[in-house]
C-alpha cells in the first residue's frame, strides 16, 4: 500500500517524505526515521543517531543534513515513530530553520497520526 493510499488527501510530496522516513528507520532498525524537504524541493532523510558521544533524534539528524547541504529553509518534515508525537527538541530543530514548516507524525506503518502546523502557517 502506498503512502497516498494510507493517507487519503495527503500531498504526494508529503507522502514521499513519510516513505523516505520509514525507509531510513527500517534500513538500520532505528527507533525513528525522518525526512525533511527544503524550499528548493530537495529531500533529506535520516534515522536516530545513538552513539556514546552523539545522540540525535531522526528529525534533528535530517535537519542537520539539510543545513549541512546549504538548505535555505524547509517546507515540511515527517517523522516515523512509535511515540505518537514528535518530541520538542525535534520540532524545535525544524522551527529553528523555518517556523512555518509543518511536521507530519506517522506511525511505523506509515499512517499519519498528527500534523503539527508551523508558526504563522
Amino acid at each position: 500500500m502506498s503512502g497516498t493510499d494510507q493517507n487519503p488527501g495527503l500531498d504526494p510530496e508529503d507522502a514521499k517524505m513519510v516513505t523516505l522516513a520509514r525507509s531510513a528507520r527500517a534500513r538500520i532498525g532505528a527507533a525513528e526515521g525522518a525526512a525533511v524537504r527544503d524550499t528548493d524541493g530537495r529531500t533529506y532523510a535520516a534515522a536516530t543517531v545513538a552513539l556514546p558521544s552523539l545522540q540525535l533524534t531522526a528529525l534533528q539528524a535530517a535537519v542537520a543534513a539539510a543545513v549541512a547541504s546549504g538548505a535555505p529553509g524547509l517546507e515540511a518534515a515527517a517523522v516515523v515513530t512509535d511515540a505518537g508525537t514528535a518530541d520538542d527538541g525535534s520540532v524545535a530543530a525544524v522551527r529553528d530553520l523555518t517556523p512555518a514548516a509543518h511536521v507530519l507524525v506517522a506511525d511505523t506503518s506509515g499512517d499519519v497520526v498528527a500534523t503539527l502546523s508551523g508558526v504563522g502557517a
